[in-house]
């Protein structure tokens, strides 16, 4: 099975962190690319879970919306 899920990156002190929102896993890297490299690697590992996988089934995924929050500080 393929999925397209998000991958939001950002850039903490030391390490770039990415998260799949729809599914609430996340990783780090040292660079852009490592940190996705390890978050695909994550999400893998997370969908190969029986429990997991049975959840889908039952409740498939929602896609995640990207918004621009604009506030005042």
């Amino acid at each position: 099975m393929q999925s397209r899920l998000l991958a939001v990156i950002t850039k903490g002190n030391h390490y770039f962190v990415a998260l799949c929102p729809e599914l609430g896993v996340a990783s780090q890297g040292r660079t852009e690319k490592s940190a996705l490299a390890n978050l695909k690697e994550a999400v893998e590992l997370f969908l190969e879970d029986e429990d997991v996988q049975q959840m889908l089934k039952e409740t498939p995924l929602q896609k995640a919306k990207i918004e621009t929050l604009s506030v005042h500080a």
